[in-house]
């Protein structure tokens, strides 16, 4: 089946989840959409984040879309069951995906989980991660700044790496063994993030983990693209889209995918 999936975000940090996404299914077309006009999502109200994603949503099922990715934190923990039954698109978030891998991968039962305020305020994680394993320790943080930081691109900064620790030195203190990276621009700081826990924490990159939910799911249902397996060198077709002027997304998707887009198209995602 060769439609596209879908993939959306409140910004550009859903663009580390299309980069797992072109690694699995090179083969597979993808609709990118990001909110860039409403970002960030973190801050607002359950309402208000509940109202953007049915819009965003809605414009994806436009473009014939078989599957829907959300790759915003906020918009998963707080909007995207209460909106995914009304549609026969089958869709997934990055909580569970996260949730189920650091279950997995904790030795001592000790979790943390970093995010944006919404995401931390709405206890997505933990109740997923207690869902999966009731005895589980599960430490949530808010970490807003990580998100400006990760667009600017001080990812290897002096300053980036004080802010981390001053942020981190909650959950070490804590002795977490295993950290979700509960927001997609999160993967870009992963070296500060990883520098500042040690090696004994394992980093789970929750958009990572989505990625691979979404290629077994595909799998499971019959929904890969069938032409992918006749092309010589599978490369499917990626359309990128967004809410407001297009210059500074193609700008930071640069850092974010390691390549330079061809082209960005600007929508009017509130008439949706």
């Amino acid at each position: 089946m060769n439609a596209p999936i879908g993939i959306f975000d409140s910004g550009v940090g859903g663009l580390t989840v299309a980069r797992e996404v072109f690694r699995l299914l090179p083969g597979e077309n993808v609709v990118y959409f990001g909110d860039v006009a409403r970002t960030p999502y973190g801050g607002r109200s359950k309402e208000i984040i509940t109202a953007f994603t049915a819009q965003d949503i809605a414009f994806l099922m436009e473009q014939k879309v078989k599957f829907i990715i959300c790759a915003c934190n906020s918009a998963s923990a707080v909007a995207l069951d209460e909106i995914a039954p009304n549609y026969n698109v089958p869709m997934i978030g990055v909580i569970r995906p996260g949730a189920e891998a650091a279950v997995a991968k904790t030795k001592t039962g000790r979790i943390g989980v970093i995010g944006t305020n919404a995401t931390i305020n709405s206890n997505a994680y933990a109740r997923t991660v207690h869902d999966l394993k009731p005895e589980v320790k599960i430490f949530s943080l808010a970490c807003p700044l990580f998100v400006s930081l990760a667009e600017e691109g001080y990812l290897d900064k002096e300053a980036t790496f004080l802010i981390a620790r001053d942020y981190l030195q909650t959950m070490l203190d804590l002795e977490v063994d295993t950290l979700i990276l509960g927001c997609t621009h999160y993967p870009l700081l992963k070296r500060v993030i990883a520098d500042v826990m040690g090696d004994d924490v394992t980093l789970i990159d929750s958009g990572e983990e989505a990625a691979r939910t979404a290629y077994r799911a595909l799998a499971d249902a019959n929904l890969l693209n069938s032409q992918a397996s006749q092309m010589p060198t599978p490369r499917g077709e990626h359309k990128y889209y967004v809410s407001d002027v297009p210059e500074k997304f193609t700008q930071v998707a640069t850092r974010f995918l390691g390549e330079v887009l061809d082209k960005v198209t600007r929508v009017d995602i509130t008439r949706y």
